[in-house]
């Protein structure tokens, strides 16, 4: 089935690498910081709903080059620990959409330009992990291509505090993406100045 075509410049949320099986060394660190992140941007996903925007979620595909989105949800579910937890609380849902990558940014090999182009999406707000790796190459990537970005600084986690805050300066400095937190934002997007 095609996807409906949105209103020029409509907003999308991305939810990046949260279906995760944290089986890599700091992954335990990470996976605790994930399941924090989940409340608020399931939250954020809910507002989505109400508006009738698109949720995308867009995974690592963990060099499982033979399975499916539905696969990795499956793995991480019967994993337990983080992942179980995490599945538990952003599962994707049936009218969300997915999309597996293969390295750091969700652009990269990927068909996500063109579904967001058939959405009629320029805004994206990123959520997810890790903030220092797959959503910082994300926010470049997107930045390139002249979306307009929010990344909520509570809606992303890195494996240490430090090298969260080291991303979301980045964001904020090279690509003057916002970083406000949901609760600074009450609708889709932050309101431009």
């Amino acid at each position: 089935m095609a996807p409906a075509s949105g209103p020029i410049g409509a907003t999308a949320l991305i939810i990046l690498d949260m279906i995760n099986l944290f089986d890599f060394e700091g992954g335990d660190r990470l996976g605790a910081q994930a399941v924090a992140i989940c409340p608020p941007i399931a939250r954020l996903r809910r507002r989505f709903d109400a508006a009738g925007a698109p949720v995308i979620h867009v995974n690592d595909n963990f060099a499982r080059w033979q399975g499916q989105f539905g696969d990795l949800v499956m793995a991480c579910a019967a994993a337990g620990g983080h992942a179980a937890a995490v599945v538990q609380r952003l599962s994707p849902r049936p009218h969300d959409y997915h999309v597996l990558k293969p390295k750091h940014s969700a652009f990269l090999a990927t068909p996500l330009a063109i579904l967001l182009a058939k959405l009629g999406v320029r805004r994206l707000v990123l959520t997810g992990v890790a903030a220092d790796s797959c959503v910082l190459a994300t926010a470049q990537d997107a930045n390139m291509r002249e979306y307009a970005l929010w990344v909520p600084g509570d809606c992303v986690a890195s494996i240490t505090p430090a090298r969260k805050r080291d991303a979301l300066g980045i964001l904020t400095r090279s690509l003057r993406a916002p970083v406000l937190a949901t609760r600074s934002v009450p609708g889709l997007f932050p309101v431009e100045a």
